[in-house]
C-alpha cells in the first residue's frame, strides 16, 4: 500500500482557524507576534491547536529577527502640556537612537471601556507594522486592561501616573507634587486651602489629591473642600472661579496651570487678586506661566524628561531583553509672584 493512502493530513493554519472560528491570519498573527490577537481569541486558537495536534512551523517566525527601528506611541485623552512634551521627550531620543514614531492619538473619555474599540485598532495597525515596541501615555486608570496581554508578544511602554503591574513604567510623580504643593502653603502660614482638582477619572488627579491630603494630615491642619474641574482648561478653572465661596480659603492648590489661570481670571472678575487676597500654586510650569498676572507660582514635573527616560527603558528591553529599573520623575516647586502670607481681607 502506497505511503499516503488513508493517511490523515497533517492540519493547517487554515483547519485550526476553521475551528477556533477566526481567519488564517489570526492564527498566523497568534504563532509570530506579527498583529494583535484578543486574550478570547488566543484561548479558542490554543483549544483548537490541542484538538487537532496542530504543529507550528517555526521556521517562519525565526525569519522575524531583525528589528524596524520602529515604535507604536498611543496617546489617550485630549492633546495637552503634558503629553505633547512626553512626545517631544520621545521623538528626541528615539532620533538620537536611529527609531522612528508611529503615532495614534485617541481622544477617548475617561471610561476605557466606549474607546475600546479604537483602542484595539490603533494597537492592531502598530502590530500590522511590525513594530518593536508600544508605548501608552494615558492618564485614564484601567488601560491595561484594554491591552489583552500584548506586553506578551511586544515590550510594552506605560506613561502614566500609577505603575502598571503587566509592563515597563515610566512615571511623574502626582502624589509628591499634591504635597509639595500643599507643603509650600502651609510653609507660608495658609491653613484654609482649597485644592481645585482635576477631573475625575484621571490617574494625576487622584494621585495629587491624595498628595494635598498627605499634607495636610501631615501638618495636622483639616483639609479644605476638594473641588473637580470638569476639564483641565482655564475655562473650567474659571466656572468654578466664578461660583466658589470666597470666605472657606486663603489659599488655592490647583491641579494644573491652566485650572489655576481660569481660577485668577474669575477671581479679579470679582474684586480678589493674589497673592494680596489669596494664594495660588498650579502645576505643570507651562512656558507662559511666568506671563501670568501675576507670575504663577507652580510645581514643574519635566514631561519631556519622562518621554526621553521612557524610550531608554523600552529601547533597553528592544535590543537586550531587560528594561532596567523603573522611571520616576519627581517635581520641583518653582516659586513665583502668585503666593505669599495669608492677610486679612
Amino acid at each position: 500500500m502506497p505511503y499516503g493512502r488513508n493517511h490523515r493530513p497533517r492540519p493547517s493554519m487554515a483547519d485550526v482557524g476553521r475551528v477556533a472560528e477566526v481567519s488564517a491570519q489570526t492564527v498566523s498573527r497568534y504563532f509570530t507576534g506579527s498583529g494583535y490577537v484578543s486574550a478570547e481569541t488566543r484561548v479558542r486558537i490554543e483549544d483548537a491547536v490541542a484538538q487537532l495536534g496542530y504543529r507550528h512551523n517555526r521556521v517562519a517566525r525565526n525569519l522575524r529577527v531583525n528589528h524596524t527601528d520602529t515604535i507604536g506611541v498611543l496617546t489617550l485623552g485630549q492633546p495637552n502640556h503634558g503629553n505633547s512634551s512626553i512626545l517631544m521627550g520621545l521623538g528626541s531620543a528615539a532620533r538620537s537612537n536611529g527609531f522612528s514614531l508611529v503615532i495614534s492619538q485617541l481622544d477617548t473619555g475617561p471610561d476605557p471601556t466606549v474607546g475600546a474599540g479604537d483602542v484595539r485598532r490603533a494597537l492592531d495597525n502598530f502590530m500590522s507594522m511590525q513594530v518593536d515596541a508600544i508605548a501608552v501615555a494615558t492618564p485614564y486608570p484601567g488601560t491595561e486592561a484594554l491591552m489583552d496581554r500584548l506586553w506578551e508578544t511586544v515590550p510594552v511602554l506605560a506613561l502614566t501616573a500609577r505603575p502598571w503591574a503587566v509592563a515597563d513604567t515610566a512615571i511623574a510623580d502626582s502624589r509628591t507634587t499634591g504635597a509639595q504643593a500643599t507643603n509650600h502653603l502651609l510653609g507660608l502660614g495658609h491653613r484654609r486651602i482649597l485644592h481645585l482638582a482635576g477631573p475625575v477619572l484621571r490617574n494625576e488627579t487622584e494621585e495629587r489629591r491624595v498628595g494635598y491630603l498627605d499634607a495636610m494630615a501631615a501638618a495636622q491642619v483639616e483639609a479644605g473642600p476638594v473641588v473637580f474641574a470638569e476639564d483641565w482648561t482655564a475655562e473650567a478653572g474659571a466656572a468654578i472661579g466664578s461660583r466658589v465661596d470666597t470666605d472657606i480659603f486663603t489659599a488655592v492648590f490647583a491641579a494644573n496651570d491652566e485650572l489655576a489661570l481660569g481660577f485668577l481670571h474669575a477671581m479679579r472678575e470679582r474684586g480678589l487678586h493674589a497673592p494680596h487676597d489669596f494664594s495660588i500654586v498650579g502645576v505643570d510650569d507651562m512656558p507662559d506661566t511666568r506671563f501670568f498676572a501675576p507670575p504663577l507660582t507652580t510645581v514643574r514635573i519635566d514631561f519631556q524628561r519622562l518621554g526621553f527616560e521612557g524610550f531608554g527603558v523600552i529601547h533597553r528591553r528592544i535590543m537586550g531583553g531587560e528594561g532596567g529599573p523603573q522611571v520616576l520623575v519627581s517635581p520641583e516647586l518653582i516659586v513665583r509672584k502668585s503666593t505669599g502670607s495669608p492677610r486679612p481681607r
